[in-house]
């Protein structure tokens, strides 16, 4: 289980579990504050940090923020679709519809019937809640559990514990979570996890493909306050699981996730 660090560099091990990297050296990590002037130029603050795979090399924008914890947002979406499909509470995310409970919301593409392919690419928030509620507490926590996703705490409602609640997860634990996802060694089925990866959204950037899932809290009520971007990308052979948040402070930050998220990979050489 990772645990809170307060100087990414003190102990490249630590920042991702021991059973992340059986087989292979273990990581090297190393802060490059050059990274964080993104954020400030943008007029914001945030933390990203990268896992250049091949080189086992994690880099950082800072030894702080990069281990804070915040709610998931909708970046939870991503155990939820996979819980989802375990436990069979959706058996195939095209074909299985959600209909609309007919609340119109003032995310319009919210307002319509989805599959689970649709809803994660819309992040349809009361899709993902119904969901929830489907799956409901008792399994839910024996999977989040399963994942060692974050600090495990699904108090807070079983449809609201990801946006209001009292799950919280950091950046290294976004990572490591990603990164079993990326290499299918979650302890579910393959199949759970080939679907999952499939219908992640897919953003192409010249000759690379980032596959990720954004958050945005308080996005439900048109009030945002914290933005994510988690995911990976693909360049050639090359992989890089990387994970950012900001801090919403204005309308335009929503969008700068994915910009920032681009250049922050491109200054790596990720992208």
């Amino acid at each position: 289980m990772i645990t809170r660090r307060s100087a990414l560099g003190l102990c490249a091990a630590a920042l991702l579990p021991a059973r992340a990297f059986a087989e292979v050296a273990p990581p090297r990590s190393e802060i490059r504050t050059s990274l964080a002037k993104r954020f400030a130029d943008e007029g914001t603050a945030g933390t990203f940090v990268g896992y250049k795979t091949d080189d086992y090399l994690i880099i950082a924008s800072d030894a702080q923020r990069s281990g804070d914890p915040f709610l998931p947002a909708s970046t939870f979406k991503v155990p939820n679709s996979l819980i989802a499909l375990e436990t069979g509470v959706v058996a195939d995310p095209d074909k299985d519809i959600f209909k609309w409970d007919g609340v119109t919301r003032s995310i319009e593409a919210w307002n319509r019937d989805h599959t689970l392919r649709s809803a994660i690419a819309t992040s349809a928030v009361p899709v993902y809640q119904e969901i929830a509620r489907r799956i409901g507490p008792e399994r839910m926590q024996k999977y989040v559990d399963l994942f060692e996703y974050g600090n495990r705490n699904i108090g807070g409602g079983i449809d609201q514990f990801w946006l209001t609640g009292d799950l919280r997860i950091d950046c290294i634990q976004q990572i490591d979570f990603i990164d079993r996802l990326r290499r299918r060694v979650l302890p579910i089925s393959k199949r759970s996890q080939d679907l999952v990866a499939d219908i992640l959204p897919v953003t192409k950037v010249g000759e690379a493909v980032i596959r990720a899932k954004t958050g945005l809290l308080g996005a439900e009520k048109g009030q945002p306050s914290l933005g994510w971007l988690v995911g990976w990308a693909e360049k050639g052979q090359e992989q890089t699981v990387f994970a950012l948040n900001l801090d919403a402070r204005e309308p335009r930050h929503a969008a700068a996730r994915i910009t920032l998220a681009q250049q922050l990979l491109s200054d790596i050489g990720a992208i």
